[in-house]
C-alpha cells in the first residue's frame, strides 16, 4: 500500500471520527432495543418502560407485564448484552489484525484462537468426564467456556512462538504460523470428532455452528472483562497501528515500539476472541465485515476503525442473533450460521472488487 494512497485516507478518518462513532453508538443501542423488544416472544415498548421502572424502584409491576419482566430478565437481557460485548471484541480484533497484517482481507481467525478453542472445547466434550473427573463435576456449565478460552490462548502462544524467529517477529512469518496452527488444530479437532460418539457429535456440532442461546447473567461480567477490557486496549493502540500503515521501519522512526506493539495486539485480540468464542462457540466474519465496511466508507485511520468496529460489530451481532431466533420461530437458527450467510457473500464482493481494481 503506497504512503500517498494510505495518509489522505487517514486524514478523512480522523475528521469525522466524532459523528461516525456517534452514530455508531446510536447503531448498537438501536440494535440492542429491537434485540429486547422483538423475537417470537414480543414485547411492547409499554411493557419494557414499566419493567425497568419496577426495576429503578420507581413504580410497580402490574400483573400485566410480568411476563414481559420474565422474559426480559431471565433470557433477553442477557443475551442481547452478551452478542454486544462479543461482537465489539470481534469487531475491534479483526480491526486490529487487518491493521497489523497491512491487510483488508484479515480476520481474527488467522491467529489461531478461534481453531484452537474449537480444538479445546471438542476435546471437553469427547473426553471431560474423563480427563477432569470430580472437577468437571464441580466445574459444571463453566467447564467447556473454560477448557475453549485456555484453548484458544495456547493456539495464539504457540504461534507466536513459531512466528518469532531471531526475537522479531515477521508480519509473514506470523501468517504463515497461524495458518500452520490453524491447520494443526483443526486436523486433531477432526480426529477427536471420529472417535466421539453419536450425543457427543450433536454437542459439538451445536458449539461448533454458534449460540447465544445458553446466555445468563453470571456469564456477563466475566465476558465484561474478559472481552471488554482486551477491546479497550485494542482501541488504545489506534496510534501505532496507523503509523504500522506506512511500514515497520517508518513505525519504528516515529518513536513507537514495533515488536512490543505487535505481541501487544495479537494478546489483546486472542484474549478478546477465546473469551468470546468460549461462550457463543464458533462466530464467523464479524471481524472481516465490519472493520472492512468502515476502511472502504471512512479510511484506514484506526481512531476510527477501531472503536467503530467495535461499536457496529456489537451491533452487527445483536441483530444476527435476533435474527436466528426469528426466522425459524419456533426452532433456533446457530448464529454462527446467519453471520456466515452475511459474511460468505460479502467476502466473494470483496474479492470480485479486488480483482476489479487489478483489471
Amino acid at each position: 500500500m503506497h504512503i500517498a494512497r494510505v495518509v489522505p485516507a487517514m486524514r478523512v478518518g480522523i475528521d469525522r471520527t466524532p459523528w461516525v462513532l456517534a452514530g455508531g453508538l446510536v447503531v448498537l443501542l438501536a440494535a440492542m432495543a429491537a434485540g429486547v423488544l422483538l423475537g417470537p416472544a414480543r414485547i411492547s415498548p409499554g411493557g419494557l418502560g414499566a419493567v425497568l421502572a419496577d426495576a429503578l424502584g420507581l413504580a410497580d409491576l402490574p400483573d400485566a407485564f410480568r411476563r414481559d419482566a420474565a422474559v426480559l430478565g431471565v433470557i433477553r437481557a442477557p443475551r442481547v448484552l452478551l452478542a454486544a460485548i462479543i461482537g465489539a471484541g470481534l469487531g475491534a480484533a479483526g480491526a486490529a489484525m487487518q491493521g497489523l497484517f497491512r491487510n483488508p482481507l484479515a480476520d481474527p481467525g488467522l491467529i489461531g484462537v478461534s481453531a484452537g478453542a474449537a480444538l479445546a472445547a471438542v476435546a471437553a466434550i469427547v473426553f471431560g468426564a474423563t480427563l477432569f473427573g470430580v472437577a468437571a463435576g464441580a466445574l459444571g456449565l463453566w467447564m467447556l467456556p473454560l477448557a475453549a478460552f485456555l484453548g484458544g490462548l495456547a493456539a495464539t502462544l504457540l504461534m507466536a512462538r513459531l512466528g518469532n524467529v531471531g526475537g522479531v517477529t515477521g508480519v509473514a512469518t506470523l501468517l504463515l504460523a497461524g495458518v500452520a496452527v490453524n491447520a494443526l488444530a483443526g486436523a486433531l479437532t477432526g480426529l477427536l470428532i471420529f472417535t466421539a460418539d453419536d450425543r457427543q457429535v450433536r454437542d459439538i456440532t451445536f458449539w461448533t455452528l454458534g449460540s447465544l442461546a445458553g446466555a445468563r447473567w453470571e456469564q456477563v461480567p466475566v465476558v465484561a472483562a474478559l472481552v471488554g477490557l482486551p477491546t479497550l486496549g485494542l482501541i488504545a493502540l489506534a496510534r501505532p497501528l496507523d503509523a504500522l500503515l506506512l511500514g515497520e521501519a517508518e513505525a519504528f522512526h516515529l518513536g513507537h515500539r514495533v515488536e512490543t506493539v505487535k505481541r501487544v495486539a495479537v494478546t489483546l485480540a486472542a484474549i478478546a476472541v477465546a473469551a468470546g468464542v468460549a461462550f457463543t462457540g464458533l462466530i464467523g466474519f464479524v471481524g472481516l465485515v465490519v472493520p472492512h465496511l468502515l476502511r472502504l466508507g471512512f479510511g484506514s485511520g484506526h481512531r476510527l476503525v477501531l472503536p467503530g468496529s467495535a461499536l457496529l460489530g456489537g451491533a452487527l451481532l445483536v441483530l444476527s442473533d435476533l435474527a436466528a431466533r426469528s426466522l425459524a420461530a419456533p426452532a433456533e437458527l446457530p448464529v454462527g450460521v446467519v453471520t456466515a450467510l452475511i459474511g460468505a457473500p460479502f467476502f466473494l464482493w470483496l474479492l470480485r472488487r479486488a480483482a476489479g481494481a487489478q483489471a
